[in-house]
C-alpha cells in the first residue's frame, strides 16, 4: 500500500518581516545623529533678546583651542565652503540654516573666513550664543 506524503509549504512569514524592518528603522533613526558635536568644548558668547533658530543640518564649531569642526568632524578652512554646499544640497532658502558655535574668545581673524565660507555656500548663518540672565 502506498502512503500519500504530505508536502509542507515553507513560506516566509511576511508579517514578521514587516515588524523586523520597522524595528530596524526605528533603531537606526534613534541612533543616527547627523551632527554630534557634544564632545567639543566651547563657551558661547552672551547676548540679549534672542530668537530660536529652528532646525539645522549643518553645525560649525570653533572650540576653545580655535580648531574648526563641521558636524563634529575636524575640517580645514579651504574645504569648508564646498562641504557646506554639499550638505545643504538643493534645499530652498529658509531651510539652509547653518549654526555657527564660536568660542567666546575667538578672534575675528578666525571666524570671518568661516562666515565667508557659509555665505559662499549659500547658507543662512545663525550664530549660537547664550542669553544673558537678568540679575
Amino acid at each position: 500500500m502506498k502512503i500519500k506524503r504530505r508536502t509542507a509549504r515553507a513560506d516566509v512569514p511576511s508579517m514578521a518581516m514587516g515588524d523586523i524592518a520597522f524595528d530596524l528603522l526605528i533603531f537606526f533613526v534613534i541612533l543616527a545623529r547627523a551632527a554630534d558635536d557634544s564632545h567639543l568644548q566651547w563657551t558661547p558668547a552672551e547676548a540679549t533678546n534672542l530668537e530660536s533658530s529652528g532646525h539645522s543640518i549643518v553645525s560649525i564649531v570653533i572650540d576653545n583651542d580655535q580648531k574648526l569642526y563641521l558636524n563634529g568632524q575636524p575640517i580645514g578652512e579651504s574645504s569648508l565652503a564646498t562641504r557646506i554646499e554639499e550638505l545643504l544640497g538643493d534645499r530652498p532658502p529658509g531651510e539652509r540654516i547653518v549654526l555657527l558655535k564660536a568660542h567666546r574668545d575667538t578672534t575675528a581673524l578666525r571666524f570671518e573666513p568661516v562666515i565667508s565660507a557659509i555665505s559662499e555656500a549659500g547658507g543662512d548663518l545663525v550664530h549660537v550664543v547664550e542669553e544673558v540672565k537678568p540679575r
